[in-house]
């Protein structure tokens, strides 16, 4: 007696009938609004605006802990975000999540100073979370606590800090963020999508480089997305005619005022960033001089050697010997 799958599966078989079956000879009707670039615009056009509405209802996106953590001390712990955030290549969105989620618990509760250890369980919190909303694979809790981790949590002591941000928080965690935003304006400032792949990888590195200013945070995600696209088509020669009052017309809720003044932060930031990485010259003058005053005695001992006798120039030798070695650098 032959057995098959129905007789044991019966119910996850669908009863439909063979002549229920496409054949390849079969035709296939297609909706013809899908086949128009313009309803595809129309309808980013629409996904666009409900993003808008949705950052406007949402007053975690404007939270910022600069007005009860000292901007240093943010900085730093916005730093190590970044720099875990690179180390395992989580995606840009996650390193932004995990800033809001510090900002926002930290302008809703005070976070006690003792030993900096506070901030450092928080900061690993909040990435924890953020990485479980964004990355199909996230390390453990214990190999996220990497790049200049002072103190190392036990997973379960992160697991109830998990849960008393998530209480702190009431549980929002899917957020609008400047990245929802970025792909549409690119395609809006560069029509013909020569440059959008560069505009979209640029205004990112920009984004994640200027939220360690907590000033920036304070916009709206479309404006700062609009903000960083201008920087980065700033770069651009063949789009560096965009303004503030361009980037208003790409679509309703934006706010020229707003990105100009986010703009010119992010400018700034920009620039500073350049300064920090600029070819820093390590101070060697004073061993430079030092070296060269010895190889000039030591050539100008060699080129009157001929006229010396071989035992004043071995003292010689022995004199520079000693001079390079006692010489204090």
């Amino acid at each position: 007696m032959s057995i098959t799958c129905a007789d044991y599966f019966p119910d996850l078989l669908c009863s439909e009938e063979s002549t229920d079956v496409f054949t390849p000879e079969d035709s296939v009707d297609t909706c013809s609004e899908f086949e128009s670039p313009s309803n595809l615009l129309d309808d980013d056009e629409l996904s666009i605006a409900a993003f808008i509405d949705d950052e406007r209802s949402s007053s975690a996106s404007t939270s910022v802990a600069s007005v009860v953590l000292d901007s240093s001390t943010r900085s730093q712990s916005v730093a190590w975000i970044l720099k875990v955030q690179t180390f395992y290549g989580f995606q840009a969105v996650t390193a932004y999540l995990a800033v809001n989620y510090l900002d926002r618990f930290l302008t809703s509760q005070h976070l006690p100073q003792t030993g900096g250890w506070p901030l450092q369980l928080l900061s690993v919190t909040c990435l924890s979370l953020a990485a479980k909303m964004e990355e199909p694979l996230v390390p453990s809790l214990l190999d996220l606590q990497i790049e200049g981790c002072k103190f190392v949590f036990e997973p379960k002591t992160i697991q109830r800090m998990e849960l008393l941000v998530l209480s702190v928080l009431d549980w929002r965690l899917r957020l609008v963020t400047p990245f929802t935003f970025i792909s549409f304006f690119s395609y809006k400032l560069d029509v013909s999508g020569t440059h959008a792949g560069l505009l979209m990888a640029r205004s990112t590195d920009i984004i994640l480089n200027s939220i360690q200013e907590g000033s920036i945070v304070e916009y709206w995600p479309s404006n700062i997305a609009a903000a960083a696209i201008l920087c980065a088509s700033s770069e651009l020669p063949s789009l560096s005619f965009a303004t503030p009052q361009h980037a208003e017309s790409w679509c309703d809720g934006l706010c020229k005022e707003k990105i100009r003044d986010c703009y010119e932060l992010m400018q700034q930031s920009v620039a500073d960033q350049s300064q920090r990485k600029s070819i820093k010259v390590i101070p060697q003058f004073r061993v430079t001089a030092q070296i060269n005053r010895v190889r000039s005695y030591d050539d100008s001992q060699s080129s009157s050697s001929s006229t010396s006798s071989p035992s004043s120039y071995y003292k010689r030798r022995k004199l520079n010997k000693n001079l390079w070695v006692d010489d204090d650098f």
